[in-house]
């Protein structure tokens, strides 16, 4: 009997063949058939690659690890070298050896001052490359000298906009005085005749241009370049841009020279019969006026350092002023005869002064103890006018000769043949005043004629802080300067001759005292003013008042007596005890014997 298949339960099916296996044949004699191809199909070449089993993993119930956040470390970036000159040019002295310094807290002070200074020589050696241009002067050939070389030579042989900047004007009204602003962008001139003009140099565009019709001995512009103050015949006035007057000043008159003090915003004006002033051009009102007694004062200049006016007299001394003190802070005897003319460079260093004994002396301002000169010039004829520009230059002026040289502090000159001037000009007429242009390459000569504009290269500096003073600032600019420089207005009490005086204690030295001590035994008792009330009739008399007023008096004398000998007493007491200590030394301990334990004992604190 044979079992039939169930009807519902499906065949077998056979494996799948795999497109790359041929059939085998069944029997061996037959030839095995070749597989049809394709006119597209093309032979497998690769390898044959064998497919093992693997085995399903389980997949774990845990929740997924989150990816780790690859934290990206930013590398910085190598900072070049800087080199050995730069650091030497910024450098403050060799390293002071922390061996020495005997406690641990100020020998780690000093080597972290010493990082300190390290760091901040690195950094103002690294700000040379923000600096975008270098300063340069005249390089003469062999067998030349740049004293040999004209001014219409320089301007032929330099760019077209510096060239622009050398040009002369000619007017009736002279003689001329001048200034340049504190960016050197606009100038101003003022003639003995009344003329006064104000415009842009650099654009040529005139701001404003009058005629006061009175004599005028002096100009100074102000704090911005929109207002400027005029010395007249017999006041002093105030004018705008385009030429309208603001103020008139008659607290100032018969004023000779002008100066301003722009971190303080002090007009400071010297007049025929002696008298210094100072007029706070932000509140309107004097903080200084007095007598100086030096006469008619026609050589004054401040200090840009400290604000201290130094003025100079016909017994060659140069005296220095401040609006809150009524004598000279110092005298300098610079000649033996009367100076001529005086200066100061624009960083505060050092006084340039001129006498009738034809000699230019450059002093060093900050120490006034010295008795000889730091430099000496020889000239032929006096100098009657002088100016320093920023790197240096030395700028003065023999009558309708100039002469400029390139180190402040090389001396020479022309009278004695040592050394020759960077620069010679001949003018038109006498000269009256030269300045410096800020930041240009310029030297503005003021002659008798009008005005005319040399170039001097390597004079200026090449590089300004647009933050401190800058030539291209807009109106908006400006006037934010303005608002900056009020609030940061220093006050007139602080003009000193050491700025740096303000940071330091006001302790009282040994002198001073001993003094207060010895006052202690030479006090007087105070008066004492006893006013007593006004009776009716019949309770009170003036005897009786009299003798009341006396008793209040010996009463508080007798006070007053008690608080000096208490005084006297603590004095006399501190000196005891101070010289006790240094006459005795360091105490000895006695030594103990065998007879010590019948001492008596010392009485034991009883508890409360």
């Amino acid at each position: 009997m044979t079992k039939t298949e169930p009807k519902g339960r499906p065949k077998p099916k056979a494996a799948p063949k795999r497109y790359f296996e041929t059939p085998k044949p069944e029997d061996t004699t037959l030839e095995p058939v070749k597989p049809l191809k394709r006119k597209s199909q093309q032979n497998f070449v690769g390898d044959f690659i064998k497919m093992q089993d693997q085995v399903k993993k389980q997949k774990s119930r845990r929740a997924p690890l989150k990816p780790k956040k690859e934290v990206m470390v930013e590398r910085k970036p190598k900072r070049n070298p800087i080199p050995e000159e730069v650091l030497e040019k910024y450098s403050r002295g060799e390293q002071v050896q922390a061996k020495g310094v005997k406690t641990r807290h100020f020998k780690e002070q000093q080597t972290r001052k010493e990082v300190y200074l390290e760091y901040a020589t690195e950094q103002a050696a690294r700000t040379e490359l923000l600096l975008q241009e270098a300063p340069g002067q005249l390089e003469a050939d062999e067998e030349e000298t740049t004293a040999e070389y004209r001014q219409s030579q320089i301007a032929e042989n330099v760019d077209m906009q510096s060239a622009t900047k050398h040009f002369s004007l000619n007017m009736e009204f002279g003689p001329y005085q001048m200034r340049y602003t504190k960016n050197g962008r606009h100038l101003l001139l003022g003639g003995r005749r009344g003329h006064i003009a104000a415009f842009d140099w650099v654009t040529k565009r005139l701001h404003c241009e009058f005629n006061a019709m009175e004599s005028i001995e002096d100009v100074q512009w102000l704090h911005v370049n929109t207002m400027y103050a005029v010395a007249q015949k017999s006041w002093v006035y105030f004018y705008d841009k385009k030429g309208t007057e603001l103020h008139c000043v008659k607290r100032l008159s018969r004023v000779n020279r002008l100066d301003f003090l722009p971190y303080h915003f002090l007009l400071a004006a010297a007049n025929t019969a002696g008298y210094l002033s100072w007029l706070d051009v932000s509140i309107g009102e004097l903080v200084g006026n007095f007598q100086t007694g030096l006469g008619d004062i026609r050589m004054m200049r401040h200090n840009p350092s400290n604000g201290v006016l130094c003025i100079g007299g016909g017994k060659g001394v140069v005296s220095m002023w401040s609006p809150k003190v009524r004598e000279p802070l110092a005298k300098l005897l610079c000649h033996s005869t009367s100076m001529t003319a005086l200066t100061v460079d624009p960083k505060g260093q050092h006084l340039v002064t001129a006498g009738l004994d034809r000699a230019v002396k450059v002093w060093d301002i900050r120490m006034l103890v010295q008795d000889k000169p730091l430099a000496h010039f020889s000239l032929r004829l006096p100098a009657n006018e002088l100016d320093v520009s920023q790197r240096g230059v030395l700028a003065l002026s023999q009558g309708t000769y100039l002469e400029t040289y390139a180190d402040l502090l090389s001396g020479g000159g022309s009278g004695s043949g040592e050394k020759l001037p960077y620069l010679r000009q001949r003018c038109d007429a006498f000269v009256h005043g030269l300045r410096f242009c800020p930041f240009e390459d310029v030297l503005g000569v003021a002659t008798a004629k009008g005005f005319q504009s040399l170039l001097v290269p390597g004079s200026g500096e090449p590089n300004f802080d647009a933050l401190e003073d800058n030539p291209y600032e807009t109106s908006k600019q400006r006037q934010e300067h303005e608002v900056h420089t009020l609030l940061e207005k220093i006050p007139a009490e602080l003009i000193t001759l050491d700025p740096h005086e303000i940071t330091g204690v006001d302790a009282p030295t040994l002198q001073e005292k001993i003094d207060a001590k010895r006052k202690l035994f030479h006090l007087k008792a105070p008066s004492i003013k006893m006013s007593t009330r006004h009776k009716m009739k019949g309770r009170g008399g003036t005897a009786k008042a009299a003798r009341n007023k006396q008793i209040v008096k010996d009463i508080k004398r007798k006070e007053f007596i008690a608080e000096v000998r208490e005084a006297k007493r603590n004095v006399i007491k501190e000196h005891a005890q101070a010289n006790e200590e240094a006459t005795a030394g360091p105490k000895v301990k006695a030594k103990r014997s065998v007879l010590d334990r019948f001492k008596p004992k010392p009485m034991k604190k009883q508890k409360t």
